[in-house]
């Protein structure tokens, strides 16, 4: 779901980033105030969450690969707001360190999962959970529809924005001139795994950590449940100890994130388009119609754009794979805390 340069024409990314911008500085100003000693750890925490969390590629229909985002269960602790910025910041941090993501695209990728999947998160777990109490279960079932309904609602975002491409930006002979494949193909082709496959791992993802929360740090659910009356220390780096080991787990575990086979759907590199096995799972992953026999020009051109220091994952100077996705895991926890740490104290200056 991580849109890569090349794949949106220049004006589609300039409105996506346009259209993203009133988000985020509205994410900013509300969360601006509480960028301090306390809400600095669960907006690391939960940034970090997502940011690893998309590093577990799962096999979907079609011989392609998925992931969950983590946005259900930012937006139930964080709140709508918090919740764009926990993952926006992963998400910038992917594209400008990783590769995971483009450059250019950055607008787009935070528009459909940070911004648009926090409020469609938010929005539904609030009118399921309703006024039920903390420990209520249902509360473990409106976490569970508002994952699975926020995931699938970036993913038709990302998949109206490839499917639109050819029909808005081809040359003089009709050839597309970015994302190749038209919306009866683009809309399927991203749909149906996400509503089988990594929806469902959304849905666990979120239902699980508010299940845990109920019973470990009932605390962390109060900002989405108005009104409740929970009783506890200050929201600190102390507090959230049990979610940082639960995310050192993962960082040990990542290297499962590279056992499936096969790309992203929509995220294959420009030489792809001409290499026969490539060229064969494009096809079969997109209603078996064939790619280009080269990648489109406005593609190849803007592929480039930009090269991440650590490219899919894979430090250059590392042999091991497994090795190499550990380090990058850890890296980018470490730099999205230190994200958080520098703009707490940037704010505490600013106030000052």
């Amino acid at each position: 779901m991580h849109i890569p340069d090349g794949y949106l024409s220049p004006s589609t990314c300039a409105t996506l980033y346009a259209g993203s911008t009133p988000f985020w500085y509205m994410s900013l100003q509300k969360m601006k105030r509480r960028l301090n000693t306390q809400a600095v750890p669960l907006l690391s925490v939960f940034a970090a969450f997502s940011f690893v969390i998309m590093m577990f590629n799962l096999p979907l229909p079609g011989g392609t690969t998925g992931h969950a985002v983590g946005v259900g269960i930012a937006a139930i602790v964080l709140g709508p707001w918090g919740s764009i910025l926990a993952i926006s910041v992963a998400l910038v941090i992917q594209a400008i360190f990783f590769g995971d993501g483009g450059i250019t695209a950055i607008g787009a990728n935070c528009f459909n999962m940070a911004i648009a999947g926090s409020l469609v998160a938010y929005a539904v777990y609030r009118l399921i959970a309703g006024t039920a109490a903390i420990e209520s279960p249902r509360r473990v079932v409106a976490a569970a529809i508002a994952g699975y309904s926020a995931i699938n609602v970036s993913a038709f975002f990302a998949a109206i924005e490839f499917g639109l491409q050819p029909m808005l930006f081809h040359d003089a002979s009709g050839t597309p001139l970015y994302a190749p494949y038209p919306l009866r193909i683009a809309v399927p082709a991203m749909m149906i795994g996400h509503l089988t496959v990594a929806g469902l791992a959304e849905m666990v993802v979120s239902a699980g950590v508010v299940a845990y929360l109920q019973r470990a740090e009932p605390a962390l659910l109060k900002a989405t449940a108005p009104g409740a009356s929970i009783a506890g220390e200050a929201i600190g780096w102390r507090s959230t100890r049990p979610l940082w080991i639960a995310l050192a787990l993962l960082l040990v575990l990542t290297p499962l994130g590279i056992l499936a086979a096969g790309a992203a759907w929509g995220e294959w590199a420009p030489e792809d388009f001409s290499t026969p096995a490539a060229r064969q799972q494009i096809a079969a992953s997109s209603a078996n119609q064939a790619p280009p026999a080269h990648a489109p020009a406005g593609l190849q051109k803007l592929a480039t754009v930009w090269t991440a220091p650590m490219p899919r994952y894979a430090p250059p100077i590392l042999k091991s794979a497994q090795f190499g996705y550990i380090l990058s895991a850890m890296a980018g926890t470490g730099l999205i805390v230190l994200a958080f740490l520098g703009g707490a104290w940037i704010f505490s200056k600013g106030r000052a």
